[in-house]
């Protein structure tokens, strides 16, 4: 699985480092980022699928390779 912020479509209201802290956090201007060497994973990432939800833009995105 692999773990994505969409830059352009975040706005910075943190849910998913709220939700996920050991996957997310946010940069210094505020917006989310997957922290480095956590944007692919094994196994059944709840809290991450959570994360995705919880944003309220769509930004956050898991997609199978």
């Amino acid at each position: 699985m692999r773990i994505q912020v969409d830059k352009e479509r975040c706005v910075g209201a943190g849910m998913c480092a709220l939700t996920a802290p050991d996957v997310f956090t946010q940069d210094d201007d505020g917006f989310s980022e997957v922290l480095p060497g956590r944007a692919e994973t094994t196994g059944e990432p709840t809290l991450v699928k959570e994360a995705v939800r919880a944003c309220p833009v769509g930004a956050v995105s898991v997609t199978q390779d």
